[in-house]
């Protein structure tokens, strides 16, 4: 037998310095940039869906309340005090607004032309003096935010319960539909339920079948008959999903077979949602490779291959 037969097995090759430099920027800037996206998107849409309809509503109404356009038919005198707008008709009727309407509304042009209509005319007045950015956004955030307030307190109502149940049984019965809003009522309750699981303690244990580790929150001491069953102490255990820690399944096991582990909560999370790569320091190997003792199969030239005898 010759030395080149027992070569040892190859090691994989080294990823490129290169390479490894961009996926560390990519680490250093993706975490920070999908925050700033996701509350981006987060404002876009509250701006889209509740912002610009409220605003859409309150200028109506304000231009409902405010319209003093006149129209005066021809020949008619024209009321004093009033600017009359541009027509495209001169033997038509013409309308006529206030003078101050009429000047604030054309400061506020920009590239437009005075519109024939007085609805429109009080359109950019009302968006002018009233409905300005400075005074519409935190305006509309207060009430935004104390229309919530009134709801999550309705909700925890009676009737505001039982509301939200039937609502909640309607949709369950629509197919497709029902199937998303689970899914994104799992993730909001998960982010802005107050009645959040309260975890005990980190455990590791043999799931889903023995010489399989995996990690668990502690949530309680499970069921009276479970226990009585069991004749022994129990533990409820939620074990979360990578990468997605809000999902997982909920176990019942026995005290004896639950491991303590020396780790926050934080800490378990963040080993979850990184799939493993993430580990805390005090949990890591303490030896490096160096320390490793040096294989005992290698081959040198003075090693006595063992002969064997052909039948």
């Amino acid at each position: 037998m010759s030395t080149d037969s027992a070569s040892s097995d190859p090691k994989p090759p080294k990823s490129h310095p290169f390479r490894r430099a961009v996926i560390r920027g990519f680490g250093v800037v993706l975490p920070p940039l999908l925050t700033v996206v996701i509350f981006l998107w987060i404002g876009s849409t509250i701006n889209h869906y509740v912002l610009r309809p409220a605003k859409w509503i309150a200028r109506e109404t304000l231009v409902w309340v405010n319209n003093d356009t006149v129209t005066v038919v021809p020949g008619g005198v024209a009321p004093p005090d009033m600017k009359r707008l541009p027509s495209k008709d001169e033997s038509a009727p013409q309308q006529y607004v206030p003078q101050q309407v009429f000047d604030i509304a054309a400061e506020n042009l920009g590239n437009q032309t005075m519109p024939y209509d007085g609805d429109e005319v009080y359109r950019i007045y009302i968006g002018a003096k009233y409905l300005k950015p400075t005074v519409v956004i935190p305006v509309f955030t207060c009430l935004f935010i104390l229309v919530m307030y009134l709801l999550g307190k309705t909700m925890a109502a009676g009737i505001g319960g039982w509301a939200v149940q039937s609502t909640e049984r309607g949709i369950q019965r629509i197919p497709v539909i029902r199937n998303v809003y689970s899914s994104v009522k799992q993730v909001t309750d998960f982010v802005f339920s107050q009645h959040s699981v309260e975890y005990t303690r980190v455990v590791a244990i043999e799931y889903p079948r023995k010489g399989i580790w995996s990690l668990g929150m502690v949530t309680g001491e499970s069921m009276e008959d479970i226990r009585s069953a069991a004749n022994e102490p129990l533990l409820s255990v939620l074990i979360p999903t990578s990468p997605a820690p809000f999902t997982g399944f909920t176990v019942t096991i026995k005290k004896s077979e639950a491991i303590d582990l020396n780790l926050t909560i934080d800490q378990a999370f963040q080993f979850i949602v990184s799939c493993g790569v993430v580990v805390p320091p005090h949990q890591t190997s303490a030896k490096s490779d160096d320390a490793l003792p040096a294989p005992t199969d290698t081959v040198g030239p003075d090693t006595e291959l063992p002969t064997t005898s052909g039948s």
